[in-house]
């Protein structure tokens, strides 16, 4: 693969309770463990809800895509990405993802077949398939 684009951040400081910048500067910001990980919480925030947005964002562009070449409208749709993050029985820690479209105005196979169009193309997906264990739901 020929990338045609990078993106580049630098994480310092305490790991989870530290901070992170990308290289333009655009994201700049301290991160804290969630309460649920034993960390303070607060304001903050951490790399599950980081590559939650991503995932959501980059799946809703894959979403459109897919739409668009099968010459199906859509109309005030959203993508909800759930990331858990728990210890594996075989050591260390894994994800699982949970990925909620909501599609109004579309049938429920039509809806089904972007959806699941839309998990071949998305680069997260591609990236976690075999890895991280995705769920697809229909709101």
């Amino acid at each position: 693969m020929s990338a045609i684009y990078t993106a580049s951040a630098t994480a310092s400081g305490d790991g989870r309770n530290g901070h992170v910048r990308s290289s333009d500067g655009v994201l700049d910001f301290d991160l804290a463990v969630p309460k649920e990980m034993g960390g303070p919480g607060g304001a903050l925030t951490n790399p599950e809800q980081l590559f939650a947005a991503g995932y959501a964002a980059c799946f809703h562009s894959a979403l459109k895509l897919v739409a668009g070449k099968q010459k199906i409208t859509l109309v005030d749709t959203a993508i909800t990405v759930d990331v858990g993050i728990g210890a594996l029985p075989s050591g260390g820690f894994g994800l699982n993802v949970v990925i909620e479209a909501e599609l109004p105005g579309l049938d429920e196979a039509t809806a089904r077949g972007v959806l699941d169009a839309a998990h071949q193309v998305c680069p997260y997906s591609n990236a976690t398939r075999g890895n991280v264990e995705v769920v697809l739901n229909l709101a």
